[in-house]
């Protein structure tokens, strides 16, 4: 098969959680230890960062990848799901999985592939990690798909483990309480491997207590190690002042991210960097400044409050869940603009009357929908969302929608593509 006919096959043949949701998802990590022992365990001859969380999880993978490249490590990233390419899973310094590896892996994983019946996800997991032994990578930051303790990542043990913060997000497969939610995204915490909290709250707080002393991790909480003492924001760069604690000294960052929620992501990252030097690892003040100004052109992450156009201002931004949407309107509010455009869809899956119960009035919408089962139908959300008193029309296609938007839009307006990964990927 080419490269085309590689993808077409994995698409249709295995369970994909973007396409059907929770019924391809598998309830332990069975499948994922016998794909790769079938391929000589190539996550044990790496060495890795496991990151997981409710929100951030993307961010925070992707400014830890560009620091280590910036400090001079070959640097592995793996991540889900994708916008436009497949490829965006799976990158080393930057650059995406060739195309002749996913062909030439897949044809070499056939035969497990029949007798194992894995997953989407759990097929792409053994690729990346046997593509980063394959490029002799020197650390490779891991992303958790979801949730974590059965999460099909969960094989590794890496340097550290990352949780950024728990919300709600996937209950119907993690549980109907923060603190089901935190226990499981606990799950990557292992045996004396430190483990770094972005924030907690008080739900949450004792179960990561818990699990970390009785697995002898050290655990440290981001946003009690530091704190941020100012910031100021344009269009496209998030300038943050922050503070250690017990120390004077203040230290600048400039982040190429410029959502104001990256403040909570960089003292994740900051923490994180700290345990990393601790455990050996050559990362300078320097190297961490320079990464997190280019995260963007390092490793190529969109979707992030990502500014496409002027006049009218057109943003998108993956935010999907509550605590998500809620930092997205906070960032909405402190934006200069006169009307406001919100071009929305969702997946069936989400907590969809508490989403709309957050957005404005104010605004105009254009209800669509993501081109996968899982979307929800753009008339039916149109339908949940007046009952929140949100108005707007319906459009079958996101590009449809926002070329609509843009048209009703004058020059000092501000249109927002929002509610869906899988609706942002699908813009042109």
């Amino acid at each position: 098969m080419n490269y085309q006919e590689t993808i077409d096959y994995l698409f249709a043949k295995l369970p994909m959680f973007s396409r059907i949701g929770s019924a391809a998802i598998k309830k332990d990590l069975t499948n994922t230890i016998a794909l790769c022992e079938s391929i000589d365990n190539p996550h044990t001859k790496l060495k890795t960062i496991h990151i997981a969380g409710t929100n951030g999880k993307g961010s925070v993978s992707h400014m830890l990848a560009a620091i280590f490249q910036t400090a001079g490590y070959k640097t592995g990233l793996y991540t889900s799901p994708h916008l436009k390419d497949f490829r965006e899973r799976i990158k080393v310094n930057g650059e995406m999985i060739s195309k002749d590896f996913v062909t030439s892996f897949t044809e070499k994983i056939k035969p497990a592939m029949e007798e194992i019946e894995p997953s989407f996800f759990e097929i792409t997991v053994a690729m990346a990690f046997d593509y980063f032994v394959t490029e002799e990578v020197e650390i490779a930051v891991i992303e958790t798909g979801l949730g974590g303790r059965l999460d099909s990542t969960n094989i590794i043990t890496p340097e550290i483990s990352v949780i950024t913060n728990i919300g709600w997000d996937h209950m119907n497969l993690l549980g109907d309480s923060l603190e089901k939610i935190a226990f499981e995204k606990a799950g990557i915490i292992k045996n004396d491997v430190p483990v770094v909290i972005g924030e907690t709250i008080a739900e949450t707080k004792p179960v990561f207590e818990k699990i970390a002393a009785g697995k002898k991790a050290s655990l440290s909480i981001a946003n009690e190690e530091r704190e941020i003492m100012n910031w100021q924001w344009d269009k496209h760069e998030l300038i943050i002042e922050c503070a250690a604690k017990n120390k004077t000294d203040h230290q600048v960052f400039h982040l190429d991210l410029p959502g104001i929620y990256q403040s909570k992501n960089l003292l994740t990252v900051l923490e994180a960097c700290t345990q990393l030097r601790r455990k050996g690892w050559e990362i300078s003040d320097d190297h961490i400044r320079k990464g997190l100004q280019h995260t963007k052109k390092l490793t190529g992450l969109h979707g992030r409050w990502e500014i496409i156009h002027n006049s009218p201002l057109i943003v998108l931004d993956v935010a999907h869940n509550t605590d998500g949407i809620t930092q997205l309107m906070r960032q909405v509010e402190l934006t200069t603009h006169n009307k406001l455009h919100i071009v929305l869809g969702m997946v069936k899956d989400k907590e969809i009357e508490k989403v709309l119960s957050l957005l404005p009035h104010i605004a105009t919408y254009y209800f669509t929908q993501a081109s996968i089962p899982r979307a929800i139908d753009a008339g039916i959300l149109q339908e949940k969302a007046m009952t929140f008193g949100l108005k707007g029309n319906v459009y079958t296609d996101v590009n449809n929608a926002l070329a609509q938007a843009k048209a009703n839009a004058g020059k000092d307006d501000m249109i927002i593509v929002c509610g869906s990964v899988f609706l942002v990927g699908e813009v042109m």
